[in-house]
């Protein structure tokens, strides 16, 4: 039985109902904060409810994966499932194709997957867990392990000094947020407020967004050559758009969420009569932007705070449809901005640019092991920030063949042995070369790319910014 399914005291069956309280089922649940009242089956601890969960194999709704259900009752739940409306009303939307946006597996992937691993572990085409991830790690021999550590030192090594510091607060933003603290009007938290208002920076600095100078706050004039329409990927309750509506005047707002949420920015952008606002309830892998009507022709800038995993790679797709095997701009594309996070969660097969990782000898499984690395990377000392000259794991490079086999312990206990210096730092690096892949997809995309540090670590340790807008967008 899981620890919080545990009874935490003995004493909770006692009392004046302690023998009804022995016979009832002993699940704990933890936002109630209590036991479950069901009875229990006979010679059991559980209900009929719970007493399952220990012996039948869940597995994720099809439908809404938040949620699990027995394998057995599968065929009858997704028939009666609460999202199936949902999803059935999706699917009439003129915008909706299923995994339009997911990428793919090609035989480029698998011929050098076979000729530079002998011996590949073998997984799913779909979606590969963290387990699974792991277990791929740990069945490298020690040379491999090694060898694949000094390649990500290598690569790493090759781009890490042109990465910049680039915290920027536009004034826009710095008047905004004084307006919004002196009227009590700030629904979130400070280090949420600066990195939207970093993002914004940015985007003033690289040029996409014109200069807010002499503009009053909240004021929202028309720019001859501004930006007239915005989408939010992953939009959460869409404050970052907020900010950006209000600082620069945007006339358009497309919210892409596929989550329902509760205290969304909705309500106020509603209040500015010339602002139109269109919440897009689906996830980025199936959007089709050349479906939607109302941003046909429109100059669109595309934005993410913290889109985690494989969703950046979506994003990415989503604003550079596939034609002919060849991805290309949209004509009324005017820049992007998306602050990535959560590497670990990423995906071969929705990771835009597979050939740049193959080029460096970097097979598939090779890469869901560095994307098990990154999550090391939240094992760091956020207080200070970390040096971009540190150490992986040196001991390992110096391991050769010989030495190598007669590590009988295996990468396990190399893994065991490694300092939480060396593993943060390792995930970290291996957080960047994900993200250069993605730039260097932008740029063949002919487009101008930048990819900064655009808070400190203390604000968010997920600090990292891709942006990137036209070659003709001055």
């Amino acid at each position: 039985m899981e620890e919080h399914n545990r009874p935490k005291h003995d004493s909770v069956l006692e009392g004046e109902n302690g023998a009804d309280m022995e016979q009832r089922c002993t699940f704990w649940l933890p936002r109630k904060n209590r036991f479950c009242a069901n009875s229990r089956l006979k010679d059991s601890l559980f209900c009929g409810n719970h007493n399952s969960r220990f012996e039948g194999q869940w597995i994720p709704c099809p439908l809404d994966p938040s949620h699990s259900v027995l394998k057995q009752n599968m065929e009858g739940h997704v028939k009666r499932c609460p999202m199936l409306k949902q999803v059935q009303s999706l699917s009439l939307q003129p915008f909706y194709r299923k995994g339009i946006n997911a990428g793919h597996e090609d035989e480029e992937t698998l011929r050098f997957r076979d000729s530079i691993s002998p011996k590949p572990f073998k997984v799913p085409l779909d979606n590969v867990s963290s387990e699974m991830k792991r277990d791929i790690v740990h069945n490298m021999s020690v040379l491999e392990f090694s060898n694949l550590v000094g390649k990500i030192e290598s690569v790493y090594e090759s781009f890490s000094k042109d990465i910049q510091d680039s915290y920027r607060i536009p004034e826009a933003c710095s008047r905004w947020i004084k307006c919004a603290v002196e009227e009590r009007k700030l629904p979130f938290q400070e280090k949420h407020v600066m990195q939207q208002a970093s993002i914004l920076g940015n985007l003033e600095i690289f040029g996409v967004l014109k200069s807010s100078l002499g503009r009053k706050p909240f004021e929202c004039e028309e720019e001859e050559d501004g930006v007239p329409a915005v989408i939010e990927f992953g939009a959460g309750r869409g404050y970052l758009t907020q900010m950006l509506a209000d600082c620069y005047g945007i006339k358009r707002v497309f919210l892409v969420e596929r989550k329902s949420y509760k205290l969304k920015a909705d309500r106020s952008l509603r209040q500015n009569e010339d602002l139109m606002l269109e919440r897009l309830r689906i996830d980025i892998e199936d959007l089709d932007l050349n479906a939607v009507e109302s941003l046909e022709g429109v100059p669109f800038l595309a934005i993410g705070k913290h889109l985690c995993g494989a969703a950046t790679d979506l994003a990415l797709r989503c604003c550079f449809p596939e034609q002919n095997d060849q991805y290309e701009a949209k004509k009324n594309f005017g820049g992007l901005a998306i602050a990535t996070c959560c590497h670990h969660l990423c995906q071969w097969k929705h990771y835009t640019n597979k050939k740049y990782f193959l080029d460096l000898g970097i097979t598939k499984d090779q890469f869901h092991a560095i994307t098990w690395f990154t999550s090391w990377a939240v094992d760091a000392n956020h207080g200070s920030e970390l040096s971009d000259n540190a150490d992986c794991a040196s001991n390992l490079l110096s391991i050769d063949g010989e030495n190598g086999d007669q590590h009988a312990s295996g990468v396990g206990k190399i893994l065991t042995d490694m300092k939480p210096s060396e593993r943060a730092a390792l995930g970290f690096k291996c957080k960047r070369i994900i993200d250069m892949g993605r730039l260097l997809w932008l740029s063949k995309r002919g487009l101008n790319t930048l990819l900064v540090r655009y808070v400190p670590s203390t604000i968010s340790p997920e600090n990292y910014l891709l942006i990137a807008k036209p070659h003709t967008r001055m």
